[in-house]
C-alpha cells in the first residue's frame, strides 16, 4: 500500500486498512478489489474490461474521495487500459507504482508514458539479466511467417490469454489477411476493444471449433482455453492436420506442449526494466511481485539502491497452455515438436 497525507491506496490488491483502492489493469490476478472497493482508481478502459469479462461493475473513485490528494495515471504499454499510479505527497516526493508493464509498443496497447518519481514501486515479473526479448517486430514477423505456411497444410490453432495477448495475436494475424475464429469470450472482450478504437477483424465462435470447423479443411484459431486439448478434439474428430502454437514471454523460461512458442511478452525485460527506472530518475526502487527478491538482488548489483516492496503476491497462471518441463537455458527458445 501507499500511505499519502490521509490516504491509505492498495496496489492491485483488497487491502482492509486501505481507503482507496488501485487497479492497474484488467488481468484476474489483478482485480481482487474489483468487486468489495467503494473506491477504485482505473481507467475507464479497465473498468469496461472488467465488466464485461467478469461481469463486475467496480465503483469508481469519486471526485471527493481524491480531494487534497495529487493523483496522476501514465499508461503502461502493458495491454488496453493499463495504468501506472503516480501519487504527489504533501512535501512533494512523487511515488510511482508501475503494475505490469513494458516498453515496447504493442498492437493492442497504448505506448508506455515514463513519468518521474522519487521512489518507484515496480513489477518484478522479469527479474534476471539473461532472460532477454528480441525486438517485437522480429517476433511478429515469425508469427505471421509460420502462421502462412501452417495453414496452407491444415488448421492452426493458438492458445492465448483472454485478455491481451488474444487480441494482440489478432492485430499480428490481421496486418497478414489473416481473420482468425476465436471463442466466444475472446470475441467478447475484443468488441470492448474496437469500442474503444481498435480494429480488429476476427470471427466469434458460438460453438467448438470441432462443430463449427470440423469439416473446413484449413482455418486460424485462438482459445484461451487449453490448446493441446482443443487441438487433439479437432484432430480426431475430424481428421485433419493441426498445428499449435503460444505466444508468451514465458517461452523464455518455460517448455509448452506445442508445435512452436514465440517469446512474444507484454512485460519488460531486465535490460528494459532499468532502462526504465533510469528513465524515471527514481532514487529508491521497490521491488514488487513474485520475484521481487531476485529482482532487488539483480538491480543492486547494477548500482541501483533497491529491496523488495512485499515478499507476497499471487503467481501468473497459466490457462491456454500446458508446462511439460522447465527449460534450463532460459535464453533458448525450442520447439517441443
Amino acid at each position: 500500500m501507499i500511505k499519502v497525507g490521509g490516504a491509505t491506496i492498495s496496489l492491485d490488491r483488497r487491502e482492509s486498512e486501505a481507503n482507496m483502492d488501485f487497479i492497474s489493469h484488467a488481468h484476474t490476478d489483478h482485480i481482487y478489489a474489483a468487486k468489495k472497493s467503494d473506491c477504485v482508481i482505473a481507467s475507464n478502459e479497465t473498468m469496461e474490461l472488467i465488466k464485461a469479462a467478469y461481469g463486475i461493475e467496480a465503483k469508481a473513485a469519486r471526485p471527493e474521495h481524491k480531494t487534497g490528494i495529487d493523483i496522476k495515471l501514465f499508461s503502461s504499454g502493458h495491454m488496453m487500459g493499463a495504468k501506472q499510479l503516480v501519487v504527489t505527497s504533501q512535501n512533494g516526493e512523487r511515488i510511482a507504482y508501475t503494475g505490469d508493464f513494458q516498453m515496447q509498443k504493442s498492437r493492442a496497447a497504448e505506448k508506455i508514458e515514463i513519468p518521474q518519481a522519487d521512489k518507484l514501486i515496480i513489477d518484478s515479473t522479469y527479474p534476471y539479466p539473461k532472460i532477454k526479448f528480441e525486438e517485437r517486430g522480429e517476433t511478429e514477423v515469425s508469427i505471421q511467417k509460420w502462421t502462412k505456411e501452417r495453414a496452407e497444410l491444415g488448421c492452426v490453432l493458438f492458445g492465448a490469454y483472454a485478455m491481451g495477448k488474444a487480441q494482440e495475436l489478432i492485430a499480428i494475424l490481421n496486418e497478414v489477411g489473416i481473420t482468425p475464429a476465436v471463442t466466444k469470450k475472446i470475441a467478447g472482450i475484443c468488441s470492448v476493444y474496437n469500442a474503444n478504437g481498435y480494429k480488429l477483424d476476427y470471427i466469434p465462435m458460438v460453438r467448438s471449433f470441432t462443430e463449427e470447423y470440423g469439416d473446413a479443411g484449413t482455418f486460424v484459431g485462438i482459445t484461451e482455453k487449453p490448446v493441446i486439448d482443443e487441438a487433439e478434439k479437432l484432430s480426431s474428430s475430424a481428421r485433419i492436420k493441426v498445428f499449435t502454437g503460444v505466444a508468451t514471454g514465458f517461452a523464455k523460461i518455460f517448455r509448452f506442449d506445442t508445435d512452436v512458442q514465440f517469446p512474444l511478452s507484454d512485460h519488460a525485460d531486465f535490460v528494459q526494466s532499468v532502462d526504465y527506472i533510469t528513465a524515471t530518475g527514481a532514487k529508491t526502487v521497490l521491488t514488487y511481485g513474485k520475484g521481487a527478491e531476485p529482482f532487488a538482488r539483480s538491480l543492486r548489483l547494477a548500482g541501483f539502491d533497491a529491496k523488495p516492496f512485499d515478499k507476497s503476491t499471487s503467481a501468473e497462471e497459466f490457462p491456454t497452455m500446458r508446462v511439460i518441463c522447465k527449460n534450463k537455458d532460459a535464453g533458448t527458445v525450442k520447439p517441443t515438436r
